[in-house]
Parts: C-alpha cells; structure tokens; sequence
C-alpha cells in the first residue's frame, strides 16, 4: 500500500538524518552578519604583499583566515590620527589572540601637519614598483595615492625594523589604518601600555641605557640617511627596560632634504635637553657630529 503525504511531511518510515549523528561532523556556523557590534573579520587574507609586515615575522602576529578582530576602545587621540587597540583571534585557536595598536589617520579635511611641505622636501618615491602600482591602479597603488603620511609611516615602520631600529613591528596596513605592535611594559603583574619617555623617572643605570639605546637607534637611522624629524621624549615609549621609537609619518631624507641636519640637530637638542633634566650630563652638538660621523 502507498500512502501519499502532505507536501512537506516527513514520511515516518524515512530514517532521520539527524539521529546518531557523528559529532566529528557537527560545528557552530557564524555567518558574516553574526559578529558582534565592533567586530570585524580580519581582513589579511584580501592584502597585497607590500601591505603585510616584513618576514620574518614575530610568532604573536595572527594570519588565520577566520581571525576576528574586536575593538577594546581608544588608546590615544592626536591631531592627526587617533590609535586604538584591536584584538586579533582565531575562536577556532584558544589562546592564539593578539592585542594590536590600530592608527587611523584622519582625512585630509580633519589633518594638520605642522609645516607639512617642510618635512616632505626632497622627499621622492624611490621605489619603482609603488609607481608602477599607481599606474596599474592596484589596491596598494590606491594606498600609495590616498593615504601619502600613513604610507610615509608605513614605509618607516617597514624599513626601521628591518634595519634593527627598536620600533613597533608593524602588522599591516589597509588603507589608512596601520595595524602595529602594542608596546607594553609589566606593573605588577598587569600588563599595561608602555608610559612616555617624558613620564618616567629612570635610575642612573637605566637613564644610562636608555641614552645608548637611543645614540645607536639614531646612529642607525642616520646611517639609513633618514631621520626622526619630530623626535621627543613625547613620541618615545619606555617598555620596561626598552627605548622604543614612535610616531614616523614625517621622517625626513637626511640628505635629499635641504632642511635634514636641521631636524637631525633639533632631534638631539630635545632628546638631549630630557636627559640632562634627569641628571645625565649629554650634549646635542656631541651627538649630533657622532651621528654625522655614521652617516657620512
């Protein structure tokens, strides 16, 4: 006998897919219209290669295509971009998360580079292939055209870590947002972002490597033929025992710039000027022709 069934009535002599189901194969779906509010999908896996943070890259940066990364909140506003900190996760990978530093630069109507055409002199796109990328008008040339002082940091960021130069390890860039290493220092027991140069009270010792941290980094830039051009104890981070160098959308051509030794002095006056209200006896003018001695 055949029995003819409502549409849509399972015929009970049908075996349920569902019982005894292997649960090897059972797994919660998160659509992409599931995430939380302030939550996004990383987007690593859509940045060209000049977009990505030099290799070898440290074991925390997270590359999984199904990392998410959440807001945690602002970390610091400034006049030209805002930094906030990002988490980076994979749900799939307990334990594998990330906290990053995100700058977002502003856009051209909310920026206010002091002196801008000054730092920018004899500034010149050396590299061929980001010409090429804006005539091919390639998702990096875009960045190239649109974003000129987050890829003016970009590039810095890039270029001082592999030199070896204490800077956050830069993560990515996408558009005018840079992803960055979080500087932290320990206290007790609490891991928090790293003060200010300007806010600690170092002892002898410290205040004494801090300032050779700071001559090899600034002897290695000026090697590089590059320098700082806003450096001061404000844009430098104590993490712990480590000098760490920030804030580089201006960096200067020591050489190509006619104003370069000019910023290069003033970089050891106001560093040197920090050193010497802390009780360590330095000059400008003896680091700055220390500093002309390696890069000339």
């Amino acid at each position: 006998m055949t029995h003819d069934f409502p549409p849509g009535f399972l015929d009970p002599t049908t075996p349920d897919p569902l019982v005894d189901l292997d649960e090897r194969f059972v797994f919660d779906y998160t659509g992409y219209d599931d995430l939380a509010p302030g939550q996004r999908w990383s987007p690593w896996d859509d940045l060209e290669a000049l977009m990505k943070g030099p290799e070898p890259r440290p074991d925390w940066v997270v590359t999984s295509s199904g990392a998410i990364d959440t807001e945690l909140g602002i970390l610091k506003t400034g006049k030209e971009a805002d930094v906030f900190l990002v988490e980076r996760a994979d749900p799939h990978r307990p334990g594998s998360g990330v906290v990053m530093a995100a700058k977002r630069y502003r856009d051209t109507d909310h920026r206010t580079f002091h002196r801008a055409a000054s730092y920018t002199e004899g500034r010149s796109m050396k590299r061929s292939r980001d010409n090429r990328a804006l005539k091919r008008k390639s998702t990096w040339g875009r960045i190239v055209a649109a974003g000129e002082w987050a890829t003016s940091e970009w590039g810095a960021l890039r270029r001082l870590w592999e030199l070896g130069v204490p800077v956050p390890y830069p993560v990515q860039i996408d558009e005018t947002e840079i992803m960055m290493e979080w500087i932290t220092h320990t206290v007790d027991g609490e891991v928090e972002t790293a003060p200010r140069l300007a806010q600690v009270r170092p002892d002898r010792d410290l205040l004494r490597s801090y300032y050779e941290q700071l001559r090899d980094a600034l002897g290695t830039m000026a090697q590089a033929g590059v320098v700082h051009g806003d450096l001061s104890p404000y844009n430098t981070l104590a993490a712990g025992d480590r000098l760490v160098v920030i804030d580089l959308p201006q960096i200067v051509d020591l050489v190509g710039n006619p104003q370069g030794m000019d910023f290069l002095l003033r970089d050891c006056a106001n560093m040197c000027r920090w050193f010497r209200g802390r009780g360590l006896e330095v000059d400008e003018q003896e680091l700055f022709a220390d500093l002309m001695a390696h890069a000339f």
